[in-house]
């Protein structure tokens, strides 16, 4: 996905969560929303915050328009175990 190759610096799971969890808190009218989700994630500033929303939107973007390919899972089958 585009927030794989395209990062400038790499995210943590835990980093991720709370950007999640940050993006939720602070909505598009919050005065100051990319410095204070940088504040909450910790150890990135306001710009790769920002970016990393940027990249987030591509993501769903392009998953919304089925450029993404679905994953080939292998089927299980209960009743043949």
């Amino acid at each position: 996905m585009a927030s794989d190759s395209l990062t400038s610096s790499s995210w943590t799971p835990k980093q991720n969560k709370t950007f999640e969890r940050a993006l939720a808190q602070y909505d598009k009218d919050t005065p100051d929303r990319w410095q204070k989700i940088a504040r909450a994630v910790g150890g990135k500033s306001a710009e790769e915050v920002k970016r990393h929303y940027e990249l987030l939107i591509e993501d769903v973007k392009h998953i919304e328009q089925g450029r993404v390919p679905f994953p080939n899972y292998r089927s299980t089958n209960a009743s043949s175990n």
